[in-house]
């Protein structure tokens, strides 16, 4: 019965004072237009990320930019390839590797621009790899290239290794 009095009370108080719309009061502007959310999805250009997966002739189209940001690529070796950033702003690679081995994956250390780094690969998948790293201040980047199943192409991890060193290098 204390509980519930306590909480009806707290929940019964009257707050004097005026509303305002965000970014409307005495203190720095809010940005109301959300225009940098994505902002992380640019970290690297597009010729960089086609350069990665030895694509010459094309340049990757932005496919889906949310929680992760993903490009397709056309034209790349062996057909078409898929490249995906992912980027944690609260993360560990020591979480990246647990979630890693419950999926099954194998995971090597690495080293990027020395820093200690993940290269994951899934199992009987020799066309897919995915690289993470401690992000430049907090956090968790990692890349994945996913090439056509059983095309000639290069290492994708060599190329997931490349977009996460040049991420680190332009987040410093």
């Amino acid at each position: 019965m204390l509980t519930i009095a306590a909480t009806a009370t707290g929940c019964g108080q009257t707050i004097s004072g005026e509303a305002f719309p965000a970014g409307s009061g005495s203190g720095d502007p809010v940005n109301t237009k959300f225009d940098k959310l994505l902002r992380e999805c640019e970290v690297v250009r597009l010729d960089q990320i086609a350069d990665a997966v030895g694509a010459k002739e094309a340049f990757p189209q932005p496919s889906f930019y949310g929680a992760v940001c993903m490009w397709d690529v056309q034209g790349a070796p062996g057909g078409n390839a898929m490249v995906t950033l992912n980027w944690y702003e609260i993360g560990s690679l020591n979480n990246e590797k647990t979630t890693n081995d419950k999926l099954g994956y194998t995971t090597t250390n690495a080293t990027i621009d020395g820093r200690r780094a993940l290269e994951i690969r899934r199992p009987n998948d020799p066309d897919s790899c995915g690289v993470s790293a401690g992000a430049a201040d907090q956090g968790v980047i990692g890349f994945w290239i996913n090439y056509r199943p059983g095309s000639a192409h290069p290492d994708p991890c060599a190329g997931a290794k490349k977009l996460v060193e040049l991420t680190l290098n332009l987040a410093r």
